[in-house]
């Protein structure tokens, strides 16, 4: 092929305009971001060379090499990796897969240093080889290709003005790639071996191939008077010697001991993998021996990614085995519930060749995921255990407290601000650790604001007489809290939680009781709090349903196209009304989450419960408004729980009509 000049994907021309205008204040990623995708195209090449040996074309050492020039202005990375085919230096280097720039400027905060981070979750890592170049030139030939189908791209990423690159045909006897930067005047520092190494050090160092760097040492300058022994001399300066040294550890940083690893590096190592700019908020390393054989290495990120709810995309952890690379998301090694963990799984037991296919049947990869599950557990229920200080004694002091347990306070409400409402998806999947989820749930209630309660921390404020833990759902905070059918509980000072996420509905019908105390919704069934409510209050409810039996077969008349049934309740002290459901029915609320996502929903026919010490009730007997009056109450019931009156306008018709 002859040199072509093509142009550039429109969104990659946008995304090289952001790159060099928008995101300098983290110049250094460029290089983690370069050092990762030339680790990236070695592992592919082990994983290919499994089964084509020949790939490897006699120089099987894989390794990194960066290399500059100073007088060049040139810095440049290069890897006996995979390669590049001309075809795809053009599909890869010219375009972005699934609109990737499109994704990547919707995230885009204003944060620069923020903003810097997200250039690795979008795939578009090389491109930010523009922040400190004014020049890519890439080199590379496809392994097992002859050396004469090279390919040369150079790209200016767009400053002369248009949105082009170049192509041409080389020879190239190595395989692999090489990527030349030509530094920009402001990027000299990039020339400096300190400058690269200590970037390399601080992003790179868990790269589990070797990253060499030509070795300098210094020289002195000549003397300009030889017989000046101590003047007159030439400025010296570092020269290379010829000599290659690794400047990495070189080793992967889960097949070292814990005692060899210090904090700040497992944080870095988690940044590089998650390309989050914040420390996660705890992890695990283990060696699991056994009938199945595994190194893990799992991370409680600190912040929800974007797509966090989108449960079709691809999430899980990296997939070594035997430390040749094999999947950046196997899903199947974790539940759908904890996408959320980030980190790397090394078997030795899986086959090299493992497929996909083989992750969803192996008993091996069975054994993982419940070992993976477990240990996320553990760290959870650690960070909820030390979520708080332990409150002072009788005496008034503080049992002793260790630096380390200080550290932890506050983590686990962050983590269940970010992941609360996906963790709860557990109990519907994970019918094997439902109790331990249960425990590590934490919801509001009618006594506080702040999502802390837990149902162990209900349960032993229960007061005596109390048969169960009382719950509503609804769509936020306000509408639980004001919700009608609390009125009861608040006056007799019962808790009830409040719970507002819309995964919510869906788990309970998952957890009916917790450690032996079954969980009750107050908006189904009729009200019945058992030992709380005396013989007195009982009798009165007895007697005024007696007394309303004429009423209440009036408005079942006037609401049969609505309501299921009409009976008075004892569980509304200052609402005229309220609507339930039966015990075993759907609720309202989920209901019309199911409609509003496009899914079929049964028709609910809810139950209307009045309140007859109301005056509003008590004027609906031989009103000449008696319908419309009747239609109102049902459906001001229907609004005080978050839903719309089926006809709207009809609603506000009959309310102006009671008006004037």
């Amino acid at each position: 092929m002859t040199k072509q000049t093509m142009n550039f994907q429109a969104e990659v021309a946008q995304l090289l305009h952001l790159v060099t205008h928008s995101l300098y204040s983290n110049k250094e990623i460029f290089l983690r971001e370069l050092i990762s995708n030339a680790s990236d195209a070695c592992d592919k090449l082990r994983f290919e060379a499994i089964n084509n040996s020949g790939l490897y074309e006699n120089d099987p050492e894989l390794k990194v090499k960066v290399t500059f020039d100073k007088d060049a202005k040139t810095l440049t990375i290069t890897d006996n990796g995979i390669g590049l085919s001309q075809q795809e230096a053009i599909d890869n280097l010219g375009t972005i897969a699934k609109s990737g720039t499109k994704d990547f400027v919707s995230k885009l905060s204003g944060d620069q240093k923020a903003d810097s981070q997200l250039i690795g979750q979008f795939g578009v890592g090389f491109y930010s080889g523009f922040i400190v170049a004014d020049k890519i030139t890439v080199e590379s030939r496809r392994a097992g290709l002859p050396a004469d189908q090279a390919v040369r791209w150079v790209s200016d990423g767009g400053a002369s003005g248009g949105g082009a690159f170049e192509v041409e045909s080389i020879t190239r006897e190595a395989r692999g790639t090489s990527v030349i930067l030509h530094l920009r005047d402001d990027a000299q520092d990039y020339a400096q071996a300190w400058k690269v190494k200590g970037i390399i050090n601080k992003y790179s160092d868990h790269i589990s191939l070797p990253i060499q760097m030509e070795k300098e040492e210094w020289k002195d300058g000549e003397l300009i008077n030889p017989s000046d022994e101590n003047g007159g001399r030439q400025p010296g300066a570092m020269v290379k010697t010829g000599e290659w040294e690794t400047v990495n550890k070189a080793n992967a940083i889960w097949a070292r001991a814990k005692k060899d690893i210090s904090p700040e590096q497992y944080d870095d190592f988690y940044k590089q993998i998650s390309h989050d700019f914040e420390a996660p908020l705890a992890h695990t390393h283990n060696r699991v021996e056994g009938s199945t054989e595994y190194t893990q290495l799992l991370y409680i990120p600190g912040k929800a990614p974007m797509d966090l709810y989108n449960r079709e995309k691809s999430a899980g952890v990296k997939l070594y085995v035997k430390r040749v690379f094999i999947m950046d998301d196997a899903e199947a090694l974790l539940p759908t519930y904890l996408r959320f963990v980030k980190g790397v799984v090394d078997s030795v037991d899986l086959p090299l060749n493992v497929s996909r296919e083989l992750l969803q049947e192996s008993r091996d990869v069975k054994a993982i995921r419940e070992g993976n599950t477990k240990r996320v557990l553990s760290m959870l229920e650690t960070l909820a255990k030390h979520d708080k200080l332990p409150e002072a004694g009788a005496d008034g002091v503080t049992d002793v407290v260790s630096e380390e347990d200080k550290a932890q306070v506050g983590k686990y409400s962050k983590f269940y601000a970010e992941f609360g409402a996906v963790l709860k998806e557990g109990l519907g999947e994970d019918f094997a650790n439902k109790e331990r989820l249960a425990k590590l749930l934490r919801f509001a209630s009618s006594t506080t604001d702040s999502v802390s309660v837990s149902l162990a921390d209900y349960k032993a404020r229960m007061k005596e007489g109390q048969e169960a833990i009382y719950y509503i759902t609804a769509d936020n905070a306000a509408a639980a809290k004001n919700s009608p059918q609390l009125e009861v509980f608040k006056k007799k000072g019962i808790e009830v939680l409040l719970m507002t996420d819309r995964v919510d509905e869906w788990a309970l019908n998952y957890l009916h009781d917790f450690d032996g105390t079954p969980m009750q919704s107050v908006a189904k069934g009729a009200v019945d709090l058992g030992k709380l409510q005396d013989e007195a209050e009982k009798k009165a409810a007895e007697e005024a349903a007696e007394a309303f039996k004429p009423l209440l077969a009036k408005l079942k008349e006037a609401l049969k196209d609505k309501a299921q049934d009409v009976r008075v309740t004892t569980r509304l002290v200052d609402s005229p009304a309220c609507l339930v459901v039966q015990d075993d029915g759907m609720s309202t609320q989920l209901a019309r989450m199911l409609k509003q996502a496009g899914q079929v929903a049964p028709e609910v026919k809810p139950v209307l419960e009045v309140n007859a010490e109301h005056a509003l009730v008590k004027k609906l007997d031989g009103s000449v408004h008696f319908n419309d009056l009747a239609h109102i109450l049902f459906d001001q019931a229907l609004l005080a729980e978050g839903g719309l009156p089926a006809d709207p306008a009809a609603y506000v018709k009959r309310v102006n009509a009671l008006l004037v």
